[in-house]
């Protein structure tokens, strides 16, 4: 094993299958254990005794809030450590550093006006969002104890980030798992021993944020990193903080737009199918971060090596390591692909034991995930125009499968099916084959100019 604090240049010279391996294999767990401390809440809370179906769908309708908050963590953080790991493929350790350092200081900021806004207008916030007269208590509940945890949970993500881009996995995964573990174990007790109910979980999600915050802050400012947050560093400067800006950007537009879409979802099908299409949609939406999480650990740990490749002029490694990050992500979105459709009331039984959810959220499930087995070349994509820096076309492909394809059809579809609720599902499958068919078409231009123009550029540079 390679001693990374010794040999900062191993993301370039060790072998690319052995690289991507050794990161991608703990991001995907730190994924993994990631959709539990997401999904761990909606379990216990699923399970309550009495109302434990209307205080999913309440928590529930928090989600699109909780998807913002991530957001924004992604906007600072996704842009922020491919450009910090390009500058390491340069060798120019101190604007690194000066990257890291501005964004900290972004994300402290950012999350100080989340708070506040998520504390002043929580409640017409979710019923804008699909909450009820009969869920609006549950949500209120879960929110207001959330929003005082916003700061963890930026600080948390965001932080990570770097920590991944530079080559510590491993590192990265623990942060999510001591995180997860933490709450794993304090839901029940809040939950069930305290008598908290919605509060206990919320609770228990900003204490175990909390700790992972902590975990992370720590490791930024020891010995063992490769960057360093330095106390000189940690202030805002705007020729570091909006490169990363502009790029995080297709990140933050993904999953905002989450959101946004989980508005134009939850409204119409409250319209067509009452409480209970809402609560199937709660658990479609938990599904569908199993699916996507893993996905993203791929993208992740794949990240440093085509950014610091990238930046250190190597197409033949950039090249290799897409190869490999799209052939992991097609395997791992066509097995998850067959075991939803062979076998969609497992997964929606996780969160509920009410028969009649279970059967309900069992066959929009294979509608909601009919395509899901191209989602793999999607990811793959999207990460690596990020990963070597090109905003414009991550923001584009980003756009055009939420806002100019998904909302629309969200719409639509109820027209044209004689079902009108399953076809509100339907939108998603629709919009994901034109969205991937598009994203597959640009990236293979793209990716062609760019390396092309890494290939020249080393042949000068040799000159």
């Amino acid at each position: 094993m390679i001693n990374m604090n010794q040999d900062k240049t191993f993301l370039g010279t060790e072998s690319v299958g052995k690289l991507l391996l050794r990161l991608s294999v703990p991001t995907v767990i730190a994924q993994l254990v990631n959709m539990l401390y997401n999904i761990v809440d909606r379990i216990y809370i699923g399970h309550m005794p009495g109302d434990g179906s209307l205080a999913l769908t309440g928590v529930g309708v928090c989600l699109p809030i909780i998807m913002i908050v991530s957001a924004f963590a992604a906007l600072i953080s996704t842009g922020g450590a491919p450009r910090a790991s390009i500058f390491m493929g340069k060798n120019d350790h101190e604007s690194a550093e000066k990257t890291l350092g501005s964004c900290f200081t972004l994300q402290i900021l950012v999350s100080l006006i989340l708070t506040a806004v998520l504390l002043i207008w929580n409640r017409p916030l979710l019923l804008a969002f699909g909450a009820s007269e009969n869920t609006i208590d549950y949500a209120v509940s879960y929110m207001n104890i959330y929003a005082l945890g916003t700061l963890f949970v930026q600080l948390t993500l965001g932080m990570n980030a770097f920590i991944t881009a530079q080559g510590f996995a491993k590192t990265g995964m623990l942060t999510v798992l001591i995180g997860a573990v933490c709450n794993i174990v304090l839901d029940p007790l809040f939950i069930f021993v305290f008598h908290m109910g919605v509060k206990g979980a919320a609770l228990a999600t900003i204490a175990s944020q909390g700790v992972s915050c902590v975990w992370v802050c720590a490791f930024l400012r020891g010995k063992k990193t490769l960057l360093r947050l330095k106390n000189e560093n940690i202030r805002l400067r705007a020729q570091y903080f909006l490169p990363c800006v502009a790029l995080g950007a297709a990140s933050f537009i993904m999953q905002a737009s989450e959101s946004v879409i989980s508005v134009c979802f939850n409204t119409s099908l409250l319209k067509y199918g009452g409480d209970i299409a809402v609560g199937a949609m709660t658990i479609l939406t938990s599904v569908m971060q199993f699916a996507m999480l893993p996905l993203q650990g791929l993208s992740q740990g794949a990240q440093p090596v085509l950014s610091y490749n990238y930046g250190a002029k190597n197409a033949a490694r950039v090249k290799q390591a897409f190869k490999l990050l799209l052939t992991s992500s097609l395997v791992y979105s066509t097995v998850l692909w067959g075991s939803i459709q062979l076998f969609p009331q497992v997964f929606a039984s996780i969160f509920t034991p009410n028969e009649d959810l279970i059967v309900f959220a069992a066959k929009a499930l294979r509608i909601y995930c009919g395509v899901l087995v191209l989602f793999g070349i999607q990811i793959a994509c999207q990460m690596t125009f990020v990963s070597l820096g090109n905003a414009p076309c991550s923001i584009i492909v980003a756009v055009v499968r939420k806002f100019v394809l998904l909302i629309p059809l969200i719409y639509l579809m109820p027209q044209l099916v004689s079902d009108p609720v399953m076809g509100v599902y339907m939108a998603e499958p629709v919009a994901d084959v034109i969205a991937v068919t598009f994203t597959a078409i640009l990236f293979s231009r793209q990716f062609r100019k760019s390396m092309t123009v890494l290939e020249q550029a080393a042949k000068r540079q040799d000159a």
